[in-house]
């Protein structure tokens, strides 16, 4: 660390960084927690700017998409998507390290992620904009930050913007529940789902201070933004704080996690991890990215897969493009591990392997 407080690093080119990156993100986005959760464990200098009016011409200017989190690096280059922001930043900062080197561990934590970037976020969102209670919360909460900096000093005019604006937030986001798949056909599936993921990891972290032991992986950042999310709306803040309370120091440690100690070995992870693995995995998340990957490029309007005996039913468009090239890219991952026999071992176990290949 230097005089100014920044660490001071080489890049892979050589190059001495001293100066801070920049996350633009929202609080409410846990992509972009997800990805502040990751630069704090990695003690990369940044600042985080909350995407608001006041900061939207410097966002435009590096952003290609209208998405957070962006990372505008000290070159002033922008990056999108939080999984290759962090992959990006493991090349440049490699340590602490952010993945077991273990084969079998690297992997199901790439896999985790995954799944809760891509499944784990109908939880978050579900409950966020289903009940009137988190949509008021989360809408005014949104609202806040999309005030004018001087507005907050006319206090009734401030309020009347406020909630002005919490009411378009709601119309519009209580009616995209469609985009995450939930509907009155589903909706059980995806609560029995998030409740099934709370009550094991609650069980699995009982033992441990991070998912792989004692220090934090991709599956620990893409879990912990989807569910620390989800915590601060008031409906599933009730029943995690209730039922699930040794998540509780996870969710606040992941705030600013550290590095304690080793990763564990599979043998001592596997009894509460692979219930997870098959059950939310093996028997949800992967079947349904495929099943969607094929009605998309079928040029379906609708999927229909069977989930764990039930069928699992929706419209599909624009949005969903996404899950096809997020499929194709986990798959391509997952090939630089085939060949692990104690891999393939444990994916085919857990109804994973052949979704993959």
């Amino acid at each position: 660390m230097n005089q100014t407080g920044y660490y001071v690093q080489l890049n892979f080119e050589g190059k001495l960084m001293s100066e801070k990156y920049k996350i633009f993100g929202a609080e409410l986005s846990p992509y972009s927690v997800k990805t502040r959760s990751y630069f704090r464990y990695k003690n990369i200098p940044h600042e985080w700017v909350v995407r608001s009016p006041s900061t939207a011409d410097e966002f435009q200017k590096y952003a290609k998409l209208p998405i957070v989190p962006l990372v505008v690096t000290p070159e002033k280059e922008g990056l999108q998507d939080s999984t290759p922001i962090m992959d990006r930043m493991e090349e440049l900062f490699p340590e602490p390290k952010a993945n077991p080197d273990n084969e079998v561990l690297k992997f199901i934590s790439i896999l985790l992620e995954e799944y809760s970037d891509e499944w784990g976020n109908k939880h978050m969102f579900h409950y966020r904009w289903k009940a009137v209670v988190d949509q008021n919360s989360a809408s005014r909460r949104i609202a806040e930050t999309n005030l004018p900096i001087y507005i907050k000093f006319f206090p009734i005019v401030n309020t009347l913007m406020k909630n002005k604006i919490a009411k378009t937030i709601k119309g519009r986001m209580s009616n995209r529940l469609w985009v995450i798949g939930s509907n009155e056909n589903t909706e059980n599936q995806i609560t029995d789902s998030f409740h099934n993921l709370l009550s094991k990891l609650n069980e699995h972290l009982k033992k441990r201070k991070y998912i792989f032991g004692y220090r934090p992986s991709y599956a620990d950042f893409g879990l912990w933004g989807q569910i620390y999310n989800a915590w601060t709306d008031p409906t599933p803040r009730k029943f995690i704080e209730k039922d699930y309370s040794d998540l509780l120091p996870w969710i606040v440690r992941m705030l600013n996690p550290k590095d304690e100690g080793d990763y564990e070995s599979w043998e001592s992870l596997s009894s509460t991890l692979k219930p997870i693995l098959k059950e939310e995995i093996g028997e949800v998340f992967l079947p349904w990215t495929s099943a969607i990957t094929k009605s998309m490029q079928a040029e379906q309007e609708e999927i229909s897969v069977t989930l764990q005996g039930k069928e699992f039913k929706h419209s599909i468009g624009g949005p969903q493009k996404y899950h096809v090239k997020s499929l194709a890219v986990l798959k391509k991952k997952y090939d630089t591990f085939k060949g692990n026999e104690a891999l393939t071992s444990i994916l085919s176990e857990a109804n994973c392997l052949d979704l993959l290949t």
